[in-house]
């Protein structure tokens, strides 16, 4: 249920000259008993900047990212992508879907912006195992720290809410609703990655750019996901 970015293509060989270490997407499958996941995916909208890269890989190794120099989507134009997706429950016992992206930097402008960048949307449902479009009260996409929640106005593409990733100079990238359909990545359940790929995530510091769904933020980003 989220946004679309458009479809890649990737070389999995680490980009040596910008020194970036890139993790190989994982391609766990969601367990089968929570199905919303697996069939509403945020496909998402690249506007400008970086393509959705794998934040880890299975043994635990982190993306290195990149500086944030040159061209918007220097070094970082191609990929088959990844994005992670956790499920939670919120106020009132609302289901909550949190899908996320790892960008190796994010830069609206050459020289200025940061290495790393996590992005997210969070879809609250009435119900966890319906996946019907009206199952959607409401779609809340990350941006500069907060979770901007939509009840009306967003555009779906089957049952997916459709999301853009873009920076609107002098704002570094953040995501957005849009009516424009993107491209989708390999989809992976936080339970269902590796303890080696959980354990990085958790605890390896991307600078600026914080993961949104691991265990220390995960419960306060869904609170600020207010509707």
């Amino acid at each position: 249920m989220l946004a679309t970015l458009p479809a890649m293509r990737f070389s999995s060989l680490p980009l040596l000259p910008l020194t970036l270490t890139l993790a190989s997407p994982l391609t766990l499958s969601p367990p089968r008993r929570y199905p919303p996941r697996r069939r509403h995916p945020p496909p998402s909208n690249l506007v400008n900047g970086c393509v959705p890269f794998p934040g880890v890989d299975a043994q635990g190794n982190t993306s290195g990212g990149l500086s944030p120099t040159g061209a918007t989507n220097g070094g970082c134009s191609s990929s088959t992508g990844q994005v992670y997706v956790r499920r939670g429950t919120g106020a009132g016992g609302r289901t909550a879907l949190m899908y996320s992206w790892y960008f190796p930097k994010d830069e609206p402008l050459n020289g200025v912006g940061h290495r790393h960048d996590w992005e997210g949307v969070i879809i609250w449902l009435a119900s966890p195992t319906s996946t019907a479009p009206s199952n959607i009260l409401a779609v809340c996409p990350s941006a500069h720290g907060d979770w901007n929640c939509a009840t009306t106005g967003y555009t779906l593409s089957g049952t997916s809410p459709l999301i853009a990733y873009q920076s609107i100079f002098p704002l570094d990238h953040s995501m957005g609703l849009t009516s424009t359909v993107g491209g989708t990545q390999p989809l992976v359940a936080w339970e269902s990655l590796p303890a080696a790929a959980q354990n990085a995530l958790q605890s390896t510091d991307f600078g600026d750019a914080i993961v949104p769904f691991k265990d220390s933020t995960f419960a306060n980003n869904l609170a600020e996901a207010t509707f």
